[in-house]
């Protein structure tokens, strides 16, 4: 895919805002839900969906309605994403290699590595709540930290409260190490925990944190449920 082309499409906000609004819901849909969804017309709707899909971050495809009639187009985003680098870095090839050290060394790397990953997270989530420059921050404004950390690597949150306990559930649809899953997938999933733990713990010190679903087990996404103390 020519680099250029990328950056050209994606550079303009309302088409990126659509393709984060597709790739997060990760369902169908056409150009009329598009349309009302960002309150533009439909032809502006089906031409930012068609400059997505011609860079192959969306693909189109025609469903039948069950009423007759012609199939209706509907746009999903697709599985894979892109890469955008001058020159070409192939870091894929060295994570592969990294990882492969890794599982050779042992437990004690491992246990290593996710310290690192749990370390990460937790810094980049203490550096945002530094960014509020206050005391205290609200649930609701712990939630939007973790929304907005959540827009870099592709999982959404979202809030239930249950036999009066909030619970916060983080769906991953696209996982971002993706390419590396396999021959590696336990090792990458721990770390990936380990790094979304970091980040939780920063916001609700006394939490829960545990796995409900897993790409891995032929289910649509990843998903984790945290548990949260009524006094955070």
């Amino acid at each position: 895919m020519n680099n250029l082309k990328v950056m050209s499409t994606l550079a303009d906000e309302t088409r990126y805002r659509i393709y984060h609004y597709v790739l997060q819901h990760q369902k169908s849909f056409t150009v009329q839900n598009i349309a009302e969804q960002f309150d533009i017309h439909p032809n502006v709707a089906r031409l930012h969906l068609t400059k997505l899909c011609e860079i192959g971050i969306v693909h189109a495809e025609y469903v039948k309605s069950g009423k007759g009639g012609r199939p209706g187009r509907v746009y999903n985003a697709s599985k894979d994403g892109i890469v955008i680098s001058f020159p070409k870095r192939d870091y894929e090839k060295l994570l592969s290699w990294t990882l492969e050290l890794i599982s050779l060394l042992g437990d004690s790397a491992v246990d290593s590595l996710k310290s690192i990953s749990y370390k990460d997270g937790y810094n980049e989530m203490s550096t945002l709540t530094k960014k509020q420059l206050k005391d205290s921050i609200t649930f609701e404004e712990k939630i939007e930290l973790l929304a907005k950390a959540a827009y870099q690597i592709g999982y959404v949150p979202s809030i239930i409260e249950k036999d009066g306990t909030k619970q916060v559930i983080l769906s991953i649809y696209n996982c971002p190490f993706k390419n590396q899953l396999e021959g590696n997938a336990h090792l990458i999933c721990s770390c990936h925990e380990s790094y979304l733990k970091g980040q939780i713990d920063v916001l609700f010190p006394n939490n829960d944190f545990i796995q409900i679903n897993s790409m891995l087990n032929s289910c649509n996404n990843c998903q984790y449920k945290i548990k949260i103390a009524d006094s955070q």
